[in-house]
């Protein structure tokens, strides 16, 4: 420790107890000690920074005003600390996350982007792809999954919500077209699909089953085929999450309800290293509601 910062506990301990006994105590060392050290001090500052008699100590003028120095760089090392603190506890640095092209676009990027401006020293790295990667091996540091979830032995995993798919179609298609009465007619009317001819829905006695459509319109894009259904173009089979706003509008309405399998979970994870990290949790608790 730098030579010039000794003693300066003690002189302002004693300074302010007006012994160097009461000093000692505070701050449990021997009455001696203090008094050694203060001694130190005053002969390397070349200045008599107390009046000493057998009953108590006052403060010298020299005293008095090193006093008040010592007090003003104490005050500033305070803040300093407390600055790095704060600094330390803020989101700071880049996050890489990966998510569902769809739902990440639609339900998770607007949640990020109110934490970027708060956090301007926060980076995102944001991939939208729906295939699965391996968040050790690519470096992602946290990732929004669907359903059943695969070795966790790295990772933590927390819900955030749930997902499922429905069958809609716009008013104005179902009065042109009909209306299916069970899963079974789906192939006698135009339907909206990814690569799937065949969706799995509830049949009667609520068993899993695939059934055969009749395929119109095809794409690998959520938002395109919800604009294909918006535009009375067939029966699409898409995520409540996607379709919700056009069913409060009644853009939508949602075909054989009672066919809709049970929701998805859908999780927010990350790696277990990083569990600490403020930036980790910045981003987790804004996914999961709680900011």
């Amino acid at each position: 420790m730098d030579e010039r910062f000794s003693g300066i506990r003690e002189f302002l301990a004693a300074a302010e107890a007006g012994s160097f006994t009461a000093a000692a105590d505070r701050l449990n060392l021997t009455g001696s000690a203090v008094g050694k050290s203060i001694a130190r001090l005053e002969q390397r500052l070349n200045t008599q920074l107390f009046h000493r008699t057998t009953r108590k100590i006052t403060l010298t003028a020299e005293g008095e005003l090193y006093r008040q120095s010592c007090l003003r760089v104490m005050e500033e090392l305070t803040q300093a600390e407390a600055l790095l603190s704060r600094e330390q506890s803020q989101p700071i640095g880049t996050v890489r996350i990966d998510m569902p092209t769809v739902f990440g676009r639609e339900c998770l990027l607007p949640k990020l982007m109110p934490l970027a401006k708060r956090y301007p020293k926060l980076h995102l790295h944001l991939s939208f792809q729906d295939r699965k990667v391996d968040m050790i091996g690519k470096q992602v540091d946290i990732a929004v999954r669907f359903g059943e979830l695969d070795d966790l032995s790295d990772i933590i995993a927390q819900p955030i919500g749930e997902t499922q798919n429905l069958l809609c179609a716009s008013p104005e298609f179902l009065r042109d077209n009909g209306c299916p009465t069970s899963p079974a007619d789906l192939r006698q009317f135009p339907c909206i699909s990814g690569s799937s001819k065949a969706w799995r829905l509830y049949n009667a006695e609520k068993i899993p089953t695939d059934y055969p459509i009749a395929l119109q319109h095809q794409s690998n894009d959520g938002d395109a085929m919800l604009k294909l259904a918006l535009n009375h173009l067939g029966i699409a089979y898409l995520p409540n999450w996607l379709i919700a706003p056009y069913l409060q509008t009644g853009q939508l309405t949602v075909v054989l309800p009672e066919t809709a399998l049970p929701p998805v979970p859908i999780y927010v994870l990350w790696q277990k290293k990083m569990n600490l990290q403020p930036k980790i949790k910045a981003v987790v608790e804004e996914l999961r509601g709680e900011a």
